[in-house]
């Protein structure tokens, strides 16, 4: 016999409370733990397909962890260096692209841009703001990162978590469905299924179209000669996960740079905007229908909130979390959307005795 639903309920309540504490208290802890877990997630269905293809699962983990290996070295070595340089050039130009900006206007509009006029002061104030706030900025984004992720998780304890839940993750997911309680393990397991097809269409879906789109934007600014290209083609491949919002506020940026340094050319200036609407056509006619899919996944809305909202409450590992957690939620929303839909308390008595006689009729006529 199943128990209470109030029951139920408290038993659940108590299991959420505890998940949220230990975020909570064991954050630094667990984060190396939580970026395995996300890495092999991210990479099982890699995994399945080179055992579809003949390999042990062994041997499929170790090529893909050497893969990956590889790459990350790769990035630190060669690019990361690169993006650190090309930023920290950035905040210290900008006071100067001000300045262009301010004696432009001038030029044009001479009774606007007086000496004491408020325009005047505000570009003036956001260029130093900008100078002093962005160095500051930088600096506390790469110490907190480095604090947060240390070389040590980084060389040791992240691969290794990431090798052995890759290696055994269709075991612990067989485990995990064991333990489901008998009466609802249907419901829960529709759920899951539900929740991994929210989760893979934004994390494996949407972040590989992140990715490519950093890459393709980084590349082609850089290749056309933009000389923060790296960086705003790294924003804007980020800001992929959010429809047009990577390429206007890119697009604007880039243009911007690209005003500032080919001042007067304007085929280069009009390539780096053709870059930006080739990036649009690729991320929405052939990208995102490939690689994300028309499956249900997640609101970019919900996706800031839910970043914004962990990130602020557990830190870094709250970002970690938040996706899933917001890919669950949604899910379960619209579960009770639809169980409620589906309830005497929406459709009323009316509706209920009028899916009675719909009932009836039917096995009449049978």
């Amino acid at each position: 016999m199943a128990l209470p639903v109030r029951e139920q309920l408290t038993y659940w309540g108590a299991a959420i409370a505890v998940f949220f504490v230990v975020l909570w208290l064991l954050g630094d802890v667990i984060t190396p733990f939580l970026l395995g877990a996300a890495i092999a997630y991210f990479l099982d269905p890699v995994a399945d397909r080179l055992e579809r293809l003949g390999a042990s699962r062994i041997v499929a983990v170790i090529v893909i962890m050497l893969s990956l290996v590889l790459v990350t070295a790769a990035c630190v070595l060669l690019i990361a260096p690169m993006l650190i340089e090309q930023a920290t050039q950035l905040v210290r130009s900008t006071p100067a692209m001000f300045t262009q900006l301010q004696t432009w206007l001038t030029g044009q509009f001479p009774a606007l841009m007086d000496t004491d006029s408020s325009m005047s002061r505000s570009l003036q104030g956001i260029g130093e703001a900008v100078q002093a706030r962005g160095g500051e900025l930088l600096n506390r984004v790469l110490s907190s990162a480095m604090g947060v992720i240390s070389v040590l998780l980084l060389l040791f304890i992240v691969p290794v978590v990431t090798f052995y839940l890759l290696l055994d993750w269709d075991q612990i997911v067989a485990h995990m469905d064991e333990m489901l309680p008998r009466d609802h393990a249907p419901t829960i397991r529709s759920l899951a299924q539900s929740i991994d097809r929210a989760l893979s269409s934004f994390v494996r879906g949407q972040g590989t179209v992140c990715l490519i789109m950093a890459v393709f934007y980084g590349t082609t600014l850089m290749a056309v000669g933009l000389q923060f290209g790296l960086v705003v083609g790294l924003l804007s491949g980020l800001l992929a996960f959010i429809p047009f919002v990577s390429s206007i506020l890119g697009g604007v940026f880039a243009i911007g740079l690209a005003i500032f340094q080919f001042w007067g050319a304007w085929p280069m200036i009009a390539l780096v905007a053709v870059i930006y609407i080739g990036g649009q056509i690729l991320e929405g006619n052939v990208l995102t229908p490939k690689l994300v899919g028309s499956s249900v996944g997640l609101h970019p809305v919900w996706v800031i909130f839910a970043l914004s909202a962990f990130g602020a409450v557990f830190g870094f590992v709250g970002l970690l979390v938040a996706v899933p957690v917001a890919a669950a939620l949604g899910v379960l929303a619209r579960f009770a959307i639809q169980q409620y839909l589906d309830s005497r308390l929406y459709k009323g008595l009316t509706w209920h005795h009028v899916d009675l006689d719909s009932r009836n009729r039917g096995g009449d006529d049978a």
